[in-house]
C-alpha cells in the first residue's frame, strides 16, 4: 500500500473520530451519576425526619455549610446572645429602680438605660469588661445572670473553634490537590487490551499510602419510569498505591470483566459509569481523605495511550504536569476484548513508526498491515 493511500486513510479515520467526538460530547450532557469533582447530583425529597437529621448532628452540619453561612450564623448567635442577656440586665436594672437610685444601691453600676445593659452584656460575651460597667453585690439576680453568660459564651467559643479547625482540615479541600485524568484509554499493554487511567498528587510527596477501588455502575430503567442502578466492583492491578508520582491504574479487558465483551462500535450504546475513588491519609495531618471521579463511555479513548511524564534527573524525579492529560494515538484492534482474543493475538515484533500529527496527536501505523486494520486503528 502506497504512503498516499496511507495518509488518504488516516485523515479519513481521523474525520470520523472528530465526528464520533462530537457525538460523545452531546451525550456527555446526559446525567451523570456522579460529576467529574466527585459530587453526586441526588435530591433527596420526602426523606425520613426532613430538616431534624440536620439538627440532632448539628456540628456536622455546620461544618459542611457553606463559610458564608457559618460566619453569619455564628455572628447572629453572638448579637442575639447579646441582647437577650442585655435584656435581662436592664430588667433587673428597671426592678430595682437603678435609673433613680444612688450608685451605691445599684446592682449593675453604670446601666441606667437598655444601652448601657447591652454594652455590659456584649462586654461580658466577648470577656472584655472595662470595669465601668461591672454587677455589684447588691442584686444576687445580677450575678447568677452574669455567671450563666460567662459559662454561656466558653461553650459558644469552644464550638467556633472546633467548627473553624474542622472546616480548614476537611478532608473535601485535600481531595482537590489529588486528582484523576479527565479521561480514560483503552490500549495494548503485553498484547492484553487493557482500559487505564492516571492518579496524581498535585502537591508532591505528601501521601502516607492510600487504596483505590472502581465501580461499574448501570442505569435500567423500567417501564413504569423508575431507574434501577447496579453495582459492580472491577479488579484493578495494584490497589494499595503510595503516590510518590503519578501512576497509571489499570483494568484488564480480560474473562470476568464486565467490559470483555464491549468495543468500540458498540461501547457508546451501553449506558455505564465507572466511579474510581482514591482512599488515603494525609502525611502532614494523619488525616483520612477521599478524591473521586467518574467515566462514561464518551470519556474512553480508544486506541490512545497516555504521554509519559516521568523522567530521571541528576537529583530528582522530574513530573511534568502539563501532560497529566495528554494522551497519543496507538494501534489499537478495532475490536472486543473478546472478540481480539478469540480470534488471536498478533504476534510481538512489530515495526512502529510515527506520520504526523493529528490535532496535537500522534498518529502511528504498523508497516506492515492493511489498510483495513489502519482503519481500525484509528476508529
Amino acid at each position: 500500500m502506497s504512503t498516499e493511500r496511507s495518509e488518504q486513510v488516516i485523515d479519513t479515520c481521523c474525520t470520523t473520530v472528530h465526528t464520533l467526538g462530537r457525538q460523545n460530547a452531546k451525550k456527555e450532557k446526559s446525567l451523570r451519576y456522579m460529576q467529574k469533582d466527585g459530587k453526586f447530583p441526588v435530591m433527596f425529597q420526602q426523606a425520613p425526619g426532613d430538616w431534624t437529621t440536620y439538627w440532632i448532628d448539628i456540628f456536622t452540619s455546620l461544618v459542611e455549610i457553606r463559610w458564608r453561612m457559618m460566619f453569619l450564623i455564628f455572628s447572629l448567635n453572638n448579637i442575639v446572645s447579646w441582647l437577650l442577656f442585655g435584656l435581662c440586665y436592664w430588667l433587673i436594672a428597671h426592678v430595682n429602680g437603678d435609673s433613680d437610685n444612688a450608685d451605691d444601691d445599684l446592682c449593675v453600676s453604670n446601666v441606667r438605660d437598655f444601652t448601657g445593659a447591652f454594652l455590659f452584656s456584649m462586654e461580658t460575651g466577648a470577656t472584655i469588661g472595662y470595669g465601668y460597667r461591672h454587677v455589684t453585690e447588691n442584686s444576687i439576680v445580677a450575678i447568677i445572670v452574669v455567671t450563666i453568660q460567662t459559662v454561656f459564651s466558653c461553650l459558644l467559643d469552644t464550638v467556633v473553634i472546633g467548627v473553624v479547625v474542622a472546616k480548614m482540615a476537611s478532608a473535601r479541600k485535600r481531595a482537590q490537590t489529588v486528582g484523576f485524568s479527565r479521561c480514560a484509554v483503552v490500549n495494548l499493554r503485553d498484547r492484553v487490551l487493557c482500559l487505564s487511567w492516571r492518579l496524581g498528587d498535585f502537591r508532591g510527596n505528601h501521601i502516607l499510602e492510600g487504596v483505590v477501588r472502581v465501580q461499574l455502575i448501570r442505569y435500567v430503567k423500567r417501564p413504569v419510569g423508575s431507574l434501577v442502578i447496579t453495582y459492580q466492583d472491577l479488579d484493578i492491578e495494584e490497589r494499595e498505591i503510595v503516590l510518590a508520582t503519578p501512576t497509571t491504574i489499570i483494568h484488564k479487558l480480560e474473562p470476568g470483566s464486565p467490559l470483555y465483551n464491549m468495543g468500540p462500535d458498540n461501547l457508546q450504546d451501553n449506558r455505564f459509569e465507572l466511579v474510581v475513588s482514591f482512599t488515603y491519609t494525609g502525611d502532614s495531618t494523619g488525616i483520612l481523605h477521599q478524591t473521586r471521579a467518574s467515566y462514561t463511555s464518551a470519556d474512553i479513548r480508544w486506541g490512545q495511550r497516555f504521554q509519559d511524564m516521568l523522567k530521571m534527573g541528576k537529583k530528582h524525579y522530574k513530573v511534568d504536569f502539563s501532560l497529566f492529560h495528554v494522551t497519543t494515538w496507538v494501534p489499537v484492534p478495532f475490536l472486543s476484548a473478546e472478540e481480539y482474543n478469540r480470534r488471536g493475538r498478533p504476534a510481538d515484533g512489530t515495526t512502529l513508526i510515527p506520520i504526523g500529527k493529528r490535532n496535537r496527536h500522534i498518529a502511528q501505523v504498523n508497516l506492515n498491515i492493511n489498510e483495513e486494520m489502519i482503519l481500525q486503528t484509528f476508529l
